[in-house]
């Protein structure tokens, strides 16, 4: 089992390894275009705190973190936002590798937790930890009961026949907690075991969503009997009452560092870097806990909600984001998930 201790440890020392928006882009003085990854409450929550207390005007957008990966990657010849802010810490590694990101040291470092300021040192001073969460599933206790399932409790659980077309998880190319999956399972099993396992998994897969979140709303309205996500977005349903049970599979897990990156070429800077500095108090990461997101978060004087996934319970992979965050490596993996993935027949 992984403490936290060893896992800001490790991410030290891995760190020392090494669609078109909508909106017209913002250009006033006082103005900011905002990437956001996470669920659309908590980006209405960040984007309207940040302006009310600044004055400045946001125009906020919410994609998953792969879409808003990709659309850096089309406008990095014209960029239109400022700030990206959420989503898993991979698609921003890559960003920062690619220049579609910048560098930036915020006051607030001091501040940081380690395995945050682990992602900042491995993408080269360009993206910030914000927020740590562990990878597992959620599933629907009715479900599993009117199937005459044991309640699942490893990934080993999910090939069962009699979850056919009854498990839910997003495309890995346009979802961080999807790539973060496929990322996992490698670094868990082996590629070639870990291929093998989707191969197996993909006859019990029903859809591939867009959103890595969306899986667990399906679980919690029985519209799926598994969704794979991270464990957070499990609880979120959990906690109002909803009939799902969240997971940390006994084989062991991986994790994610959601984190925040200045687009290379901010038409509006300044205001870019306040937002990136007022986001890392802790009265900015506060505000997932009333937006039920219930996340580990990066400041280490902010409050950690009380539902908060027990990270420090769970097995814990050691995983490399140096090595998954790369482009090359990020790029391989999707296009081989691609050819013998999603390809196959159902």
């Amino acid at each position: 089992m992984l403490s936290l201790n060893r896992l800001r440890a490790g991410l030290f020392a891995v760190a020392a390894s090494g669609a078109a928006f909508a909106a017209a882009p913002a250009q006033a003085q006082g103005s900011l275009v905002m990437y956001c990854g996470v669920q659309e409450e908590w980006c209405r929550a960040m984007s309207g705190a940040f302006e009310k207390e600044t004055g400045i005007k946001v125009a906020m957008t919410r994609k998953s973190a792969g879409e808003i990966y990709a659309q850096l990657k089309a406008e990095s010849s014209n960029p239109r936002g400022d700030i990206w802010w959420g989503g898993t810490g991979d698609p921003h590694l890559q960003a920062a590798e690619e220049g579609l990101t910048q560098e930036y040291e915020s006051p607030a470092n001091k501040d940081m937790h380690d395995w945050a300021l682990a992602q900042w040192n491995a993408a080269k001073k360009r993206s910030m930890g914000i927020y740590a969460g562990a990878l597992g599933f959620g599933y629907n206790t009715q479900q599993v009961k009117a199937k005459g399932l044991n309640e699942p409790k490893c990934w080993a659980d999910l090939l069962d026949p009699k979850l056919k077309d009854d498990v839910q998880v997003a495309d890995p190319n346009s979802s961080g907690t999807a790539y973060n999956l496929l990322a996992t399972v490698v670094q868990l099993m082996g590629e070639d075991k870990g291929f093998d396992y989707l191969r197996q998994l993909h006859k019990n897969v029903s859809q591939y969503t867009k959103s890595g979140a969306a899986p667990a709303k399906a679980a919690s309205l029985g519209e799926t009997a598994v969704g794979i996500v991270f464990i957070h977005d499990a609880v979120v349903f959990a906690v109002q009452g909803d009939p799902i049970k969240a997971v940390a599979p006994c084989e062991g897990t991986g994790y994610e560092i959601g984190s925040m990156s200045i687009i290379k070429g901010a038409r509006n800077l300044d205001t870019a870097k306040k937002f990136y500095d007022w986001a890392l108090t802790p009265a900015a990461q506060a505000l997932a806990a009333p937006a039920k997101s219930y996340q580990v978060p990066s400041n280490k004087n902010a409050p950690v909600p009380a539902q908060a996934p027990k990270m420090s319970e769970m097995k814990l992979i050691n995983y490399d984001f140096v090595k998954y965050g790369s482009s090359a490596e990020r790029v391989r993996l999707l296009t081989k998930w691609d050819k013998e993935i999603k390809a196959l027949p159902k």
